[in-house]
């Protein structure tokens, strides 16, 4: 980490199909080696599996903002957006030094910091399944986070448990 200043933010460009920025920051984060070809394979196969998928929370009072990102863009892009929303991240703990001893302080998190933290985890949820291919297996965990359940919902949840059970130590956040 550099002491004289701030890393500038890069900017990138949005993925050529869907014009979507999230969704290039997506394969991005799920690329290895360089391969973004592959990587963009491997994406757009996953969408066009949840393509034919229904779509979920029909009922729920979210669901206006889900009919409209799916009707602009397709079933599988909206299921995408939801799937990362509900792997947000709220609150997450930070480590405190204070006087010897170290406490794990309750903090929220920023909005880059969450999405990036719902991309990772969404994206070794998908890796650690059992599906033949990794467009099937990262298919599955979309869905499964697009309806609150899933590897990288329970991590979201283990971080928020976390977060709740170090209550008592968030006067102790600079």
């Amino acid at each position: 980490m550099s002491r004289r200043r701030r890393a500038d933010k890069r900017v990138i460009l949005p993925d050529p199909k869907f014009a979507d920025l999230v969704l290039s920051k997506f394969i991005n984060n799920l690329m290895l080696d360089g391969k973004k070809s592959t990587a963009e394979g491997i994406v757009y196969g996953a969408i066009e599996i949840l393509d034919g998928k229904k779509p979920v929370n029909e009922n729920k009072e979210g669901a206006e903002a889900v009919d409209v990102s799916i009707s602009a863009k397709g079933v599988g892009l909206g299921l995408f957006h939801t799937a990362l929303k509900n792997v947000k991240p709220s609150l997450e703990v930070r480590s405190r030094r204070v006087g010897g001893a170290t406490y794990q302080v309750p903090v929220e998190v920023r909005s880059d910091r969450a999405l990036a933290l719902a991309m990772r985890w969404l994206i070794a949820a998908a890796r650690k399944r059992g599906e033949n291919t990794m467009r099937d297996r990262l298919a599955a965990e979309l869905y499964d986070a697009a309806n609150e359940r899933g590897s990288a919902i329970k991590k979201r949840d283990d971080t928020h448990k976390m977060a709740d059970a170090n209550k008592a130590f968030a006067h102790y956040r600079w």
